[in-house]
């Protein structure tokens, strides 16, 4: 039997505090509201290595504890591909980052910040908090990725300059037709369900198709708006029963986080009511339109908050604008892997689809990879990455554009000429597939630097593994080309 409070990761005496004393007041604060309101369980999640919420559920008893000494986790979570498959030999003495690190399935920690505590409103009982990755001693560890964003959120203040970022999401809201529940559909991963639809799309923002998805869009933004997130528009996409949520701009953590929140309320939310969303790019599903995430990016200088994109003159990037432009088209073949993390998120780089295929930057053009939305006196100018599928890690991708974004200020890059047609042009392409940004990842200088290279090479590890079993994979294709054919 394990000894009492074994599971809470209690802290020993020597250790240090894991909270500042302004989280330990937030965390006073969030207990005081548990016990006023009556909560009974809080989950305590953290993000892992493909943005997928994981951790554990406590009672209400048990907070302060958390608080106090963090909650034990099992460190093979950080080590599966997106099958939930242990992909690095936890039974050896070193598994690439030091001798006894992350082996033997032992325990690291998640510290509960107080900052982030919700109640839901789905299920009024629970709180709902997001965690830091710790090592069991406290100390920080590389393969936490609200830290990951936190350290380049910080490489920019050093300059002076903050990012404010607004996003926009595409997802799939479908019926659960056949659930696939049957022992044998279980596995890693799972048979998906059987879906139809709620419209049939094909008539981009039209009020009609708004209104049949009317009580499920009414759903999601009611229990986004209890939740705190900065829900700004929702929006009946082109596809058949696919959805676009915007949010207002905030901070780089700040986005991140309510990405997080958002994707597994809305999956969490549609399955409670007989649907399954999905954040899948490009479904297998007949007509449909491949999903995006686009990111709205501009850079203020901390200490006035102007905008620094906002240029003098009509038709001329300011020079911080042209700089962050010309730092996102260097790095991004390399940041692929970042903003583009599956197999799947690929096969979206088609020409004529408004989506990009080619790396390049245009003035309000929605089929360049930058789009550029800058005019002199508009206090909102920006611009919009369209790189991104909408499973993309949030701490990774907005971490990979402030990286990318300051190396350009940093070495006063320039950008090249705005593209007129982004699909008719000399522009460099986009990676074709995840092997294609595997490589030019596994071979970026930048990147180790700015990451670490255990980051790296923990991260390209796993996709190795996802990319390895894809083509292991016999395909639909293959057996219709080859078995009656030979």
């Amino acid at each position: 039997m394990k000894e009492q409070g074994s599971d809470e990761g209690s802290a020993p005496p020597s250790r240090a505090p894991l909270l500042d004393a302004e989280a330990s007041r937030a965390a006073a604060e969030v207990m005081r509201r548990v016990r006023a309101e009556g909560i009974e369980t809080i989950r305590l999640s953290f993000a892992d290595q493909h943005g997928i919420l994981r951790g554990k559920t406590i009672v209400a008893e048990a907070l302060e504890a958390a608080f106090r000494g963090g909650m034990a986790m099992t460190s093979t979570l950080l080590l599966k591909d997106t099958s939930h498959r242990t992909v690095f030999p936890v039974w050896e003495n070193d598994i690439g980052f030091g001798k006894g690190t992350l082996t033997g399935a032992g325990d690291v920690m998640i510290v509960p910040d107080p900052s982030t505590f919700r109640v839901l409103p789905w299920s009024p009982h629970s709180g709902w908090m997001l965690c830091d990755l710790r090592w069991k001693h406290g100390g920080e560890m590389p393969f936490c990725v609200r830290s990951i964003l936190r350290r380049a959120v910080d490489r920019l203040a050093a300059r002076n300059l903050a990012m404010v970022c607004g996003l926009e999401f595409e997802f799939y809201a479908l019926r659960v037709e056949r659930a696939n529940l049957a022992h044998a559909d279980a596995g890693l991963p799972a048979r998906p369900p059987e879906t139809s639809l709620i419209t049939h799309g094909y008539q981009y923002l039209t009020e009609a198709k708004y209104d049949a998805l009317e009580e499920v869009m009414d759903d999601l933004r009611r229990a986004a708006q209890a939740l705190g997130l900065p829900v700004r528009s929702m929006e009946a996409e082109f596809g058949p029963s696919q959805i676009e949520f915007t949010f207002r701009p905030d901070g780089p953590l700040a986005q991140a986080d309510n990405t997080v929140l958002f994707r597994s309320m809305v999956k969490q939310l549609c399955q409670r009511k007989g649907l399954h969303a999905t954040f899948m790019c490009r479904p297998k599903i007949e007509n449909a339109v491949p999903s995006g995430w686009h990111m709205h990016q501009s850079v203020v200088d901390i200490g006035t908050g102007r905008n620094l994109m906002m240029p003098q003159s009509a038709g001329q990037p300011s020079r911080v604008a042209g700089q962050w432009i010309a730092g996102l088209l260097e790095h991004a073949a390399e940041s692929c892997l970042l903003s583009t993390p599956t197999v799947n998120g690929y096969k979206r780089y088609q020409p004529f689809q408004l989506a990009p295929d080619r790396v390049q930057w245009g003035r309000d053009n929605k089929g360049a990879m930058i789009r550029a939305l800058m005019e002199p006196g508009d206090p909102a100018s920006r611009v919009e990455n369209r790189v991104a599928e909408p499973t993309a890690n949030p701490y990774l991708f907005i971490a990979s554009q402030i990286l990318c974004g300051l190396d350009g200020i940093q070495r006063d890059l320039a950008p090249p000429p705005p593209v007129e047609n982004p699909y008719a042009n000399g522009a460099m392409s986009l990676p074709r597939s995840l092997i294609a940004a595997l490589e030019r990842f596994d071979a970026s200088d930048f990147y180790r630097e700015a990451l670490g290279a255990d980051f790296c090479s923990y991260l390209s590890r796993i996709k190795h593994a996802e990319w390895d079993r894809y083509l292991m994979t016999v395909s639909e294709w293959e057996q219709s080309e080859y078995f009656s054919l030979f």
